[in-house]
């Protein structure tokens, strides 16, 4: 690759974000590449496994409103790639209902969704047990399904984004690494495996990795890298339905005590789930020392609570893999998000999207980046997420 090669847009990282913030800039006639370390569509991310969660409810108000902004751009990127990609089977949060998580809490989220107009339905321990084959749950246990909520189809989206941005001539770099960021007034310079390249401005996604090219620049983002285990089971009763379902419980002193699942998808004719700890322990200090492999304490966790609480399903399981789980450590942010200005010399041509539980905002966090690469700002209403000032990273 010659350095006299130019981009209007670099995008590092060629996960869901790091495509949607492409697609969105090539469809506005700018010259595009994407320059991914792995192959395109690969696992060792964020995004492994066939679904993702999609929900409406949050406890924070701004990020209910985003979700309901986030749907039109989901609903022309099914238009777009010919999918469908949000399936809606509910959201099923229980537990005790006051435990601050990652995820929220589910008292002041039932409040948020009362201001906001959002349906969903209360339930006590009884009835999540009648209705969804749940068992044996403590009997202060309540909570709520929201019936908008269910999963993204994790490989029609990724697969889908990657055929539209080389429809709309993205350059797609697989298997080259950018080494080093140098930014200036006028643009980037990007050094990768393979020479180097310049770039009028730069998208940094590549998620557990952007402290790599943010650290030489003298700023750094308080990440956390978690490898969470993903577990694969078989349902025994194939006529049982019930939601997504998240169950919130006092942390344990060994681990947060927080379990998921979903049901069978219904795009894949399978009676296999997905189930799965989110466990914000023994964080990484390197994502290169994640290993794909589950600390098996952690899958006899989840086995454990599938037998004693959730008998339609088999607790033996049929697959354990990994996810890397990259989150701010401060549990109040979602996501870092916004150019990189005042962090250092030319950070104004720098835009980073990384962190946090995101595959249900993709192409509203793709469509911003490309707003804030080609406008310098965006009319979506992200104040919160943007970046923290450089004196307080």
């Amino acid at each position: 690759m010659s350095e006299t090669e130019h981009y209007d847009i670099a995008v590092i990282g060629g996960g869901p974000v790091g495509l949607a913030s492409a697609w969105h800039a090539a469809r506005r006639g700018e010259r595009v590449a994407v320059f991914e370390q792995f192959s395109f569509g690969n696992e060792q991310c964020g995004t492994s496994g066939a679904e993702r969660h999609w929900r409406l409810q949050y406890t924070e108000p701004d990020l209910c409103r985003l979700t309901g902004e986030a749907l039109p751009l989901w609903r022309e990127l099914e238009r777009a790639t010919g999918h469908q990609l949000l399936h809606a089977f509910g959201s099923l949060w229980f537990g005790d209902i006051d435990v601050a998580t990652n995820e929220g809490r589910i008292s002041a989220t039932a409040r948020t969704m009362d201001d906001l107009s959002i349906p969903y339905e209360w339930l006590t321990a009884a009835d999540i047990e009648r209705r969804y084959g749940f068992a044996h749950l403590p009997r202060h246990f309540e909570g709520f399904v929201q019936p908008d909520g269910g999963a993204v189809d994790v490989r029609a989206t990724v697969d889908g984004l990657l055929r539209l941005t080389e429809e709309a001539g993205c350059a797609l770099r697989a298997h080259e690494p950018v080494l080093e960021l140098i930014p200036d007034g006028d643009g980037v310079t990007l050094r990768t495996a393979r020479g180097r390249c310049r770039a009028g401005k730069v998208v940094v996604a590549n998620g557990a990795y952007a402290n790599k090219l943010l650290e030489p620049l003298g700023s750094r983002l308080d990440l956390q890298v978690f490898e969470m285990a993903l577990v694969t089971l078989r349902q025994r009763d194939p006529k049982a339905r019930y939601p997504f379902w998240f169950v919130f419980q006092e942390p344990t002193e060994e681990d947060t005590n927080l379990f998921y699942g979903f049901p069978p998808n219904t795009w894949q004719d399978t009676d296999t789930v997905r189930v799965g700890p989110v466990f914000e322990v023994n964080a990484l200090a390197d994502p290169a020392r994640a290993t794909g492999t589950p600390d098996p304490r952690h899958v006899a966790r989840m086995c454990e609570w599938v037998e004693r609480h959730l008998p339609v399903v088999d607790p033996r399981p049929l697959a354990r893999d990994t996810c890397l789980a990259v989150l701010p450590a401060d549990p109040e942010r979602q996501f870092f998000l916004g150019t990189a200005k005042g962090r250092f010399d030319g950070g104004e041509n720098v835009v980073i999207a990384t962190g946090g539980w995101g595959f249900k905002f993709v192409p509203l966090l793709g469509k911003v980046c490309a707003d804030l690469c080609v406008d310098g700002a965006t009319g979506y209403r992200v104040d919160r997420l943007m970046l923290p000032d450089a004196d307080h990273p």
